[in-house]
C-alpha cells in the first residue's frame, strides 16, 4: 500500500470502528432515536380535524401524530383491576457468559376508538412499534423470586449446567383512561370518511406528553446518550476525512 493512503485509510477504518462504538452505546442506554424522529417529527393533529379535510385533496401526505382518548368496549382487565388495551411483558434471565435470555415476550392486545368531541377514528395495537412509549413498570432480582409459572423455564435453564441468579420483568400497558399520541397514515375510504393505518414500521403510541415520550425513547440516560451521540459524530467526521484525503493522494500524480 502507498504510503501516502495508510494514514487516511487509517482514519476512515478508525471513524467507522468509532461509529460503531457509538451506536452499540446509544442502544445500552436503551434510547430509539429512529422512533424519536418519527414522532416528533410529524404534525399533531385532533381526530375531529381528520374527520373535517377534504379526503380528496387534503389527506396528509405524511404520519401525523393523532391526539385522543382511547375508548374500548371489550378491554383486558388485569387481575389487578386494570383496563387495558394493551399489555406488554417481558420477562428475562441472567445466564453466566451468555447475558440476559428471554424466558416470556406478552402480548395482548384489543382494538380501540381514538376519540374526542367530535369524532373517532379505529386504532390496532397489534400493529404497534415497539416499545410502546410508556413508562414501563420495572422489577429486577433473584430468579427464584419470579411467579411459579416461570419456575419451569428456570429449572430447565439449571439443567442444562446453566445457574441462573438474576431475573427481570419489564411491563409496559396501554390504559382506557389514556391520553394517547398515535402516529399513523390517514387514508380515505368510502363516502368520504378517513382511517387511520400503520405506516411503515407501525404505529408509534404514547400514553406520555411529547416532552415525556422523547425523554423515555431518549433512554433515561443522558450521560450515556451524549457519549454514543459524540462517538457518532466523531467516528463519521474521521470516516469522511480519511476517504476524503485517501481519494485525494489517489488522484495526485506520483
Amino acid at each position: 500500500m502507498p504510503a501516502a493512503l495508510s494514514v487516511p485509510l487509517a482514519l476512515a477504518v478508525a471513524g467507522v470502528l468509532l461509529l460503531a462504538a457509538g451506536w452499540m452505546t446509544i442502544r445500552s442506554a436503551g434510547a430509539r432515536p429512529g422512533l424519536g424522529r418519527r414522532l416528533a417529527g410529524a404534525r399533531e393533529v385532533r381526530v375531529g380535524k381528520l374527520h373535517d379535510i377534504n379526503v380528496a385533496r387534503s389527506l396528509p401526505g405524511r404520519p401525523v401524530r393523532v391526539v385522543g382518548r382511547v375508548r374500548c368496549a371489550d378491554p383486558i382487565v388485569t387481575p389487578q383491576g386494570d383496563r387495558l388495551v394493551a399489555f406488554h411483558r417481558d420477562v428475562e434471565v441472567e445466564l453466566p457468559h451468555t447475558g440476559w435470555q428471554s424466558i416470556e415476550r406478552l402480548r395482548d392486545t384489543r382494538s380501540f376508538e381514538l376519540w374526542d368531541h367530535d369524532g373517532w377514528l379505529t386504532v390496532d395495537p397489534a400493529t404497534a412499534a415497539e416499545p410502546l412509549v410508556v413508562i414501563p413498570h420495572v422489577w429486577e432480582g433473584a430468579a427464584a423470586e419470579l411467579d411459579a409459572g416461570f419456575q419451569p423455564a428456570v429449572s430447565r435453564l439449571a439443567t442444562e449446567g446453566r445457574s441462573v441468579m438474576k431475573a427481570r420483568s419489564v411491563t409496559r400497558m396501554l390504559n382506557v383512561v389514556d391520553r394517547l399520541l398515535v402516529l399513523a397514515e390517514v387514508r380515505g375510504v368510502a363516502e368520504g370518511r378517513t382511517e387511520l393505518v400503520p405506516p411503515g414500521g407501525g404505529y408509534v403510541i404514547s400514553s406520555l406528553d411529547l416532552d415525556a415520550a422523547m425523554r423515555i425513547l431518549g433512554g433515561g440516560r443522558p450521560v450515556v446518550l451524549l457519549a454514543g451521540m459524540a462517538g457518532v459524530a466523531v467516528g463519521v467526521a474521521l470516516a469522511l476525512t480519511g476517504l476524503i484525503l485517501a481519494g485525494l493522494a489517489l488522484l495526485s500524480p506520483a
